[in-house]
């Protein structure tokens, strides 16, 4: 007899999915594919519900338990996160309501003002929720960037070199760190009637703030400027003043290059090398060491 999630999880979470829900019907596997998370669209007792889990080794899904667990109180609050119904660290799963809405990436609304305005609204009420001062969060980041070009990659060896000086020279200071989104672009913005909603928390960590403006300045803020002031507005200042920026741009550029080519996702990829190429200009030019 065929399993309710038709194969898409380990039989232990589609048992304990099933336990919590009582008869999960599948409607539509939402999944991206690149990596082993899946995200079902599942129906039981009339109600739509997401199921999320992934493999023992996926971090991912520990992250998006501790978001909804904690720290995406005032979003719920407003109405404009899920709630987590159901969650297992030790089986990797959890269960979210489903959210009425469309995704704003790769439509009209993508380039929209007002829902800017409201991202940049929403995004300030989750990094107001805590903060802290964390001083090795500077050295791990650009540790792990310089972990990321010790891997396989396609970077332009001249732009590679560049980018492991500057990331080598740079002196790691403390800095305050809040609980960021990590992933914050359109693709996990959800639009119900004008509404702006947040999903996929993922990844989920304390970082510094101005590393959830990265992603929209290298996409949507680049087609429009005008994008950039509306966030700005609803966020309430900019952080990338008080931050570090352009070694964050260029960590940021680094991972997505290289993470995209490890996970075959060539127009990702193609825009971390388009991202590494304009992240290096903000640095000034000079011989490499040694």
């Amino acid at each position: 007899m065929e399993r309710w999630d038709r194969g898409c999880l380990s039989a232990a979470q589609a048992e304990l999915v099933a336990g919590w829900l009582g008869a999960p019907e599948l409607v539509e596997d939402l999944s991206w594919g690149l990596t082993d998370t899946k995200v079902l669209k599942v129906r039981v007792g009339g109600l739509t519900r997401i199921v999320k889990a992934a493999g023992p080794d996926n971090h991912h899904l520990h992250r998006e338990i501790t978001a909804h667990a904690t720290y995406t109180r005032p979003l719920l609050a407003a109405g404009l996160a899920p709630l987590m119904l159901h969650s297992s660290r030790s089986a990797n799963v959890l269960v979210l309501e489903y959210l009425d809405g469309d995704l704003v990436e790769d439509t009209a609304k993508e380039l929209d003002r007002g829902l800017h305005r409201q991202a940049g609204k929403l995004l300030s009420m989750l990094h107001a929720e805590d903060h802290r001062m964390d001083d090795q969060y500077e050295a791990r980041a650009t540790q792990k960037a310089l972990s990321w070009l010790d891997r396989h990659h396609r970077i332009d060896p001249r732009l590679e070199r560049d980018a492991r000086r500057h990331l080598m020279d740079y002196s790691p200071s403390p800095v305050r760190v809040v609980p960021t989104h990590g992933d914050w672009h359109p693709r996990n913005w959800i639009s119900h009637e004008g509404r702006l909603k947040a999903i996929d928390f993922g990844r989920f960590d304390f970082r510094p703030a101005a590393s959830d403006f990265c992603r929209l300045s290298a996409q949507q803020w680049q087609k429009d400027p005008a994008l950039e002031s509306a966030f700005l507005d609803g966020y309430g200042g900019d952080p990338r003043a008080q931050h570090p920026w352009r070694i964050e741009v260029l960590r940021e550029a680094v991972g997505t290059a290289v993470w995209a080519f490890h996970v075959g996702d060539t127009a990702f990829e193609a825009q971390g090398h388009r991202m590494l190429g304009q992240a290096l200009q903000n640095f000034p030019a000079g011989k490499p060491r040694g």
